[in-house]
């Protein structure tokens, strides 16, 4: 026996309309059915509401069984009632004419406040970048090195550094990656191939790998160059991903956190409406 036949039979039985409530208890004292849940009262108030005529919402279902009386008080049909037909046209008047939700609106212009924000964020933090001298790009590279997790970074004389501006090592299991590194501050242009291969020759043979480094951009000829069959692999970081890692590690950044809740009450309670 299903729970909506279990009711039926213990309102008949009764004569006259009842609670979900006494309805529930009805059942149990009848032991015309099994329940397995932590609130079963709700159970029941829930399949009398969604299989009762006249009530409409989400999860209703669209076959009837019963009338509501008053204000809380159910009776079944004498005859079942399917509304097939009414629900296929509800659901045609809700696409046409949408609920506005305002917490769902809110919620979504935060979406888009934020992304707005971070978008002028980098520009900001990226101009920044390109107003410092040469030099003090260098030691930032270096800073933001060391916070990635290198170590023993030095930036190497500007008289003779042959191409390379500076060293360090990062650790990749048990052993260390010797890694060189270039910074090109740039306010226009990209780099091109020709920087690729020069720093590539100057770091072949003393290091692993090479990162290079820039605020501006790299051409398409410099990113096909920048990994090489037996040569020193060229990591290219331009002016966004150096902006992207700085957020990513929280270097010259202060992440401001906002507890912002959402709507998820229906997570909460499935399918079941909300009774009050």
């Amino acid at each position: 026996m299903t729970i909506t036949e279990a009711i039926k039979q213990v309102m008949r039985a009764k004569g006259s309309p009842m609670t979900a409530g006494e309805a529930y208890r009805g059942i149990v004292e009848a032991k015309l059915y099994e329940f397995h849940a932590d609130n079963p009262e709700h159970i029941v108030r829930s399949e009398i509401r969604r299989h009762c005529e006249g009530l409409d919402f989400p999860s209703a279902k669209t076959t009837k069984h019963f009338r509501l009386i008053g204000e809380n008080r159910y009776e079944p049909l004498s005859e079942v009632i399917h509304q097939r037909q009414k629900r296929r046209a509800t659901k045609t008047l809700v696409a046409e004419a949408p609920t506005k939700l305002p917490h769902v609106s809110s919620l979504r212009e935060l979406q888009v406040l934020h992304t707005k924000y971070v978008t002028e964020l980098k520009l900001k933090m990226l101009s920044d970048l390109k107003l410092m001298s040469p030099t003090a790009f260098e030691l930032f590279t270096k800073s933001l090195l060391d916070i990635y997790g290198f170590h023993d970074t030095k930036v190497t004389q500007v008289s003779g550094d042959g191409g390379i501006d500076g060293f360090g090592k990062l650790k990749v299991g048990l052993a260390n990656l010797n890694v060189a590194f270039q910074c090109k501050r740039w306010n226009k242009g990209n780099i091109q191939r020709p920087e690729i291969d020069k720093f590539r020759g100057a770091a072949q043979g003393d290091f692993e790998q090479g990162i290079f480094f820039t605020t501006a951009t790299f051409s398409e000829g410099a990113i096909g160059a920048s990994i090489k069959r037996g040569a020193v692999p060229i990591i290219l970081v331009d002016g966004d991903s150096i902006v992207d890692l700085m957020i990513e590690k929280e270097f010259g950044v202060q992440v401001e956190t906002l507890s912002i809740p959402s709507y998820a009450l229906d997570l909460v309670l499935g399918n079941n409406e909300i009774i009050t």
